[in-house]
């Protein structure tokens, strides 16, 4: 049992949803990557997602767009994300950490070279955007036969058939886009994001999590009723961007926001199951 499974294990046995923070790796400078994946695990987050910065992410909106442009002004690629990592794990060696990124990135290093590297920094899972599954075998290869897990997306639009073969290599769990779009959309509907989510049940026992459109702690809560985790991104990132010249404020008011989300998930899952009771 990897650190993925172990940490959704413990969040079944609590009675509690796994909340998933991401960030861009660099962002808004290298070294307040790791403080910052500090205060998510202070504020309350369960899992850490890490975006390697890339010149051409086409599933961000605009917010994530920004992020990355400022990684890449100070030349952050993938062996700095896996420095970033490292460092991270001399303190912390049980929060899950998931790196979401692009597929060209991870060519140009090499697939053996990447999955080795990232696993003896402490990544958990990986997230490869734009590799279709069709093509992964592989890529899925060299990621299991170094403990990492593949991480995929399943959108509003994917087909019964392509569900399932999504279902059959993903490892970890599976991460449903809540709603058509770049991340940072905005058109959250929890009632088509349940009947989604039963749907992807019926193809895997992975847990479920739920990520584009979350950009408050009642849309946290929402989500949390319905998924196994809910995945915040935008709204993180783009308070990162605000307070990015006073970086104490900054690590504050991350924290805050997960912790935020926190309480207003736990609240959920508490006041879903009085009424399953009732």
């Amino acid at each position: 049992m990897n650190r993925i499974e172990r940490r959704f294990a413990a969040c079944r046995e609590r009675g509690r949803k796994a909340l998933i923070p991401y960030i861009a790796g660099g962002d808004p400078q290298p070294d307040a990557t790791v403080p910052l994946l500090q205060a998510l695990v202070e504020g309350g987050a369960d899992i850490l997602e890490v975006g390697i910065p890339f010149s051409d992410p086409m599933a961000d909106g605009q917010v994530i767009q920004a992020a990355c442009e400022r990684a890449l002004v100070h030349r952050v690629n993938i062996r700095r994300i896996l420095e970033m990592v490292r460092e991270f794990r001399v303190d912390d060696v049980h929060t899950p950490v998931v790196l979401m990124g692009y597929l060209n990135p991870i060519e140009q290093m090499g697939y053996a070279v990447f999955a080795r590297e990232a696993a003896a920094a402490g990544v958990d899972g990986i997230l490869c955007v734009d590799l279709p599954p069709e093509e992964s075998g592989p890529f899925v290869e060299t990621l299991q036969a170094n403990q990492l897990d593949p991480i995929w997306l399943i959108a509003p639009t994917t087909q019964a058939g392509r569900m399932h073969r999504i279902c059959e290599v993903a490892r970890g769990f599976v991460y449903y886009v809540s709603l058509k779009g770049v991340t940072g959309a905005d058109s959250l509907d929890v009632s088509d994001v349940a009947v989604h989510v039963a749907s992807i049940r019926t193809a895997t026992q992975l847990p479920v999590g739920v990520g584009f459109g979350v950009r408050d702690a009642a849309a946290a809560a929402r989500i949390a009723a319905v998924a196994d985790a809910v995945v915040v991104g935008s709204a993180l990132v783009a308070r990162i961007e605000t307070h990015q010249s006073q970086p104490e404020v900054m690590y504050d008011v991350v924290r805050e926001l997960i912790a935020d989300m926190r309480r207003a998930m736990d609240a959920a899952v508490v006041k879903s199951a009085l009424g399953a009771e009732q």
